[in-house]
């Protein structure tokens, strides 16, 4: 008679959208899912703040309870999934977990970017294992990757589109000439925008994951509030159109550089080449480019976000945990051995795009190169479009530190000889790291 599988018993937190797909996925691919682990994986519990609210997904009311530190203890309980997201009570819930012996896997970005570090040593301490690959990238593979596939080499870069929002509003915008609010306005008709749509416009969301990012491919710990962090509010059909003439696409990017003086973090709006592959990645789709010193140039792609594509995260991390409890194997814990600096975003090296209107009169342009010439910026290239009274002045700098562009700046917003500073973007491309 064949031998009876063992089975892994589930708690979840939380069924809202990730939630639910987890649950689904877990459902209809049981059978394969049995198959590839070598034992059966079911939700035993789920712990929800409301039992009277509406389910994305079909589940038994037995199932649901609004006690989750009763779920936790559960003695069947083996593996706790994570998908309330916050810090608290969701810090809490996880830390006790740990301390009933419970195997814990998390969507939960926001956490990990700013408790990670405490997170992985409870988990250390108390034996088991704590798997967050739905924090970053939604379905996209990337966090074992770096931890595993990529543990021989050294990862000096990554750059990212890892927020689904912005780079739909981005390619709106590109591709059908809409302003900001008229692109948001249609993202959220969509569902790929909250109806406060504010974290993942002002860059705060991108800003956590790539902390995560960064932690994992630098051995260094990087919080959330080491991101330098700028949205896409102000970028208009101008910079698009300008770019665009330039060769540059513009999206959100969050980069990620390991210097030698120091680790670089940083989320802003970005002109990179047309002919990038970065530059292809449409819509609600997020990709992250890595590079490394052995491997080359990777790029990771696919859907960032959704239910289904978090969920199949989550229930990847699920499998690996249940597989290791089988083999009595451990999955590979925190690899932050290194106390490495983090570069102030003054001191960041790059280039600039600028636009700005002057009045059109002969001397303008000169006593403008001047004040770049002051603060030690060099103009690459510059072009001047007559607009009547006024000109309009589009250039693009060589790279130089942050510090003295903004020096520039300040040195152009005194200037009688300047009307309006329109734009300033940065450009990350082949000449980056000229000085």
């Amino acid at each position: 008679m064949a031998e009876e599988k063992r089975i892994i018993r589930v708690g979840q937190l939380g069924c809202g959208t990730v939630g639910s797909g987890v649950i689904r996925i877990l459902r209809d691919n049981a059978e394969a899912i049995s198959r590839r682990t070598g034992c059966e994986i079911r939700v035993k519990s789920i712990a929800v703040a409301d039992l009277a609210d509406p389910r994305y997904v079909e589940v038994p009311e037995s199932m649901l309870t609004t006690d989750a530190t009763t779920m936790i203890q559960d003695p069947e309980v083996d593996i706790v999934v994570e998908v309330m997201g916050g810090i608290e009570p969701t810090r809490g819930f996880i830390l006790a977990a740990f301390a009933a012996g419970k195997h814990v896997v998390s969507a939960n970005k926001e956490l990990m970017s700013t408790h990670g570090g405490e997170i992985l040593r409870a988990a250390e301490e108390a034996g088991v294992d704590i798997a967050y690959e739905a924090s970053v990238g939604g379905g996209i593979p990337i966090l074992l990757p770096l931890k595993q596939s990529l543990a021989g080499n050294a990862v000096y870069q990554m750059l990212g589109i890892v927020n689904g929002t912005t780079n739909y509003v981005l390619t709106r915008m590109t591709e059908e000439g809409l302003s900001f609010s008229q692109a948001i306005a249609k993202a959220q008709s969509l569902g790929y925008a909250e109806a406060d749509p504010s974290a993942d416009v002002e860059g705060r969301d991108a800003a956590a994951k790539l902390a995560i990012l960064a932690s994992m491919a630098f051995n260094s710990r990087v919080t959330l509030d080491d991101v330098y962090a700028e949205g896409i509010t102000g970028i208009t059909s101008d910079d698009i159109a300008f770019g665009r003439d330039l060769g540059y696409v513009i999206k959100l990017l969050a980069v990620a550089k390991d210097e030698t003086d120091g680790i670089s973090v940083r989320v802003h709006p970005t002109m990179i080449p047309a002919d990038h592959p970065l530059a292809a990645v449409r819509d609600e789709n997020n990709a992250i480019f890595v590079s490394g010193d052995a491997v080359g140039e990777l790029m990771f792609y696919g859907k960032g976000a959704g239910s289904l594509p978090a969920a199949s995260a989550v229930v990847g991390d699920v499998i690996s945990i249940s597989r290791n409890m089988l083999s009595g194997g451990r999955m590979v814990g925190c690899t932050c051995f290194y106390d490495k600096p983090i570069k102030d975003m003054a001191d960041v090296v790059c280039r600039y795009f600028m636009i700005f209107n002057v009045p059109d009169r002969p001397g303008v342009l000169a006593r403008i190169a001047g004040v770049f010439g002051d603060n030690g910026v060099s103009i690459k290239s510059v072009i001047q479009h007559g607009m009547g009274k006024e000109a309009r002045i589009v250039l693009i700098t060589h790279a130089v530190r942050e510090a003295s562009l903004r020096a520039t700046v300040r040195g152009l917003e005194e200037l009688e000889a300047v009307n309006r500073i329109v734009s300033v973007i940065r450009v990350e491309d082949a000449d980056v790291d000229e000085r």
